[in-house]
């Protein structure tokens, strides 16, 4: 891989780090009730990097626990996500934004 084409992945990633972070400063000032992991998640749903809690936990290098509970936080006391299918071995849980937590996110331009 030529020095060129690895500094191009560098400042696309950086990119995309950057839109995550703003994405997700977003969603906690929309949502002022939000802790950063929650808002993360929301943020990480709406640009399309993870739409299930083993994912999200892997791509950010976060414990799945902390993830797990940040989502049912999401999906019962923020009634912004929907839960769509829970592994009952592996606990990985695919969620979708709920209609409040679409509401939410259709305020993003990220």
């Amino acid at each position: 891989m030529s020095a060129q084409a690895g500094g191009t992945g560098e400042v696309a990633g950086e990119a995309l780090a950057e839109t995550f972070l703003a994405v997700t400063d977003s969603v906690a000032a929309l949502q002022p009730g939000l802790s950063n992991l929650e808002a993360g998640i929301l943020a990480a749903l709406h640009l399309g990097l993870a739409e299930d809690s083993r994912s999200f936990a892997r791509v950010f290098g976060i414990e799945h626990a902390l993830v797990l509970r940040a989502v049912e936080t999401l999906a019962s006391e923020a009634g912004l996500l929907a839960l769509a299918e829970r592994n009952p071995r592996t606990q990985r849980t695919r969620y979708a934004a709920s209609e409040a937590g679409g509401a939410v996110l259709a305020h993003l331009h990220g």
